[in-house]
C-alpha cells in the first residue's frame, strides 16, 4: 500500500485566505498541516482549533476542516482550557500572534504553562501588532520603528519560548520561517507529547514590520532569518551584547510532568470514592 501523498486542499475549505502576500503565516499552515499529516492524521476530526484576534489567528478560523473557535484578543487560552477539561479525548492546538499570546493574553499564557495544561500552542511571532496597524509588540526587537515608536523601540523584547520553559511548559520550541523542516518536525514532536506545549515561529511581516524595518520584501525578511538564526548551543558561547540582532532557535525543554487534565480528574475520582464511603 502506497502512503497517501500530501493535499493542503484536503485540510482546508474554500475560503480565500487573508493573508498579504509574503506573509510568513502561510509557511507556518503549511508546515503544521504537513505535520499532522505526516504523523497520520488523515483530516482533522480529532482536532479543535482556538484562536484570539490578529493576522495570525485567521489560520485555523475559518480555513480549517475542523471545529474551531475564534475568541476576544488574548483570551485563546482560557477558551481551550475549558474545552480541553471538558473533551480531554481531542487535541486542542492555539494559533496566535506575539500580541495575542504574550502581550493581550500573556497571563493566560503563563499559567497555562505552569499549570502543564495539555494544549499545543503556536505562536507566530511576527514582531509587531500586524492586522491592528503595526503598533509596537512585547516581541519587537529594540530600537525597530513601529507606528507608535517612529523612532525606534525603547523596550527590550520578550523571550517568550524562554518564558515558557521557566513557568513550566513540557516543550518548548523557536523556528524561524527560513527553517521549515526543523518547524514542522518540532510540530510533528509537540503533537505526540502531552503537557503545555509551545511552539514559537518568528515570522516575516513584510507589510507592517519589514517596510518600516528596512526590508525590501518578504525574501529579504527570511534571508535575514537564515543568517541570524543561532543555535542554543552557539548562544550559550556569545556575551549578551554578541547576541543583539540573534534569534536563538531550536529546542529549549522537553520534560514529562503530570497535566493539569490528568489532575483534575484524579483528584475528581478521589472525592467520589471520598462521597461513596461516606
Amino acid at each position: 500500500m502506497t502512503e497517501e501523498s500530501f493535499s493542503i486542499k484536503k485540510y482546508l475549505r474554500d475560503v480565500p485566505l487573508p493573508f498579504c502576500p509574503g506573509c510568513g503565516a502561510v509557511t507556518v499552515m503549511s508546515e503544521f498541516l504537513k505535520a499532522v499529516h505526516e504523523i497520520g492524521h488523515r483530516n482533522l476530526d480529532k482536532f479543535v482549533f482556538c484562536s484570539g484576534i490578529g493576522c495570525s489567528a485567521w489560520i485555523p478560523s475559518p480555513h480549517f476542516k475542523a471545529d474551531s473557535v475564534h475568541t476576544l484578543h488574548g483570551r485563546s487560552i482560557p477558551v481551550a482550557t475549558g474545552i480541553k477539561l471538558i473533551r480531554p479525548d481531542v487535541n486542542v492546538v492555539v494559533f496566535g500572534g506575539d500580541g495575542d499570546i504574550v502581550g493581550i493574553g500573556l497571563s493566560h499564557f503563563i499559567h497555562a504553562a505552569r499549570r502543564n495544561l495539555d494544549i499545543f500552542v503556536i505562536m507566530v511571532n511576527n514582531m509587531i501588532y500586524g492586522m491592528t496597524g503595526g503598533q509596537v509588540a512585547p516581541t519587537t526587537p529594540f530600537k525597530s520603528k513601529t507606528t507608535t515608536t517612529p523612532y525606534g523601540s525603547f523596550e527590550y523584547p520578550l523571550d517568550a519560548a524562554r518564558l515558557a520553559a521557566t513557568a513550566g511548559a513540557a516543550y518548548v520550541a523557536r523556528w524561524t520561517t527560513a527553517q521549515a523542516t526543523e518547524l514542522r518536525n518540532s510540530m510533528k514532536k509537540a503533537l505526540e507529547l502531552e503537557g503545555f506545549r509551545f511552539i514559537e515561529a518568528v515570522s516575516q511581516c513584510p507589510t507592517a514590520f519589514g517596510r518600516r524595518a528596512g526590508f525590501k520584501n518578504a525574501g529579504e525578511m527570511v534571508r535575514w532569518f537564515r543568517d541570524n538564526a543561532i543555535s542554543l548551543k552557539e548562544a550559550e558561547k556569545l556575551a549578551e551584547d554578541e547576541l543583539a540582532g540573534k534569534i536563538v532557535t531550536g529546542e529549549f525543554v522537553q520534560r514529562q510532568r503530570l497535566t493539569l487534565n490528568k489532575f483534575v480528574y484524579r483528584m475528581i475520582e478521589e472525592a467520589r470514592k471520598k462521597v461513596e464511603e461516606i
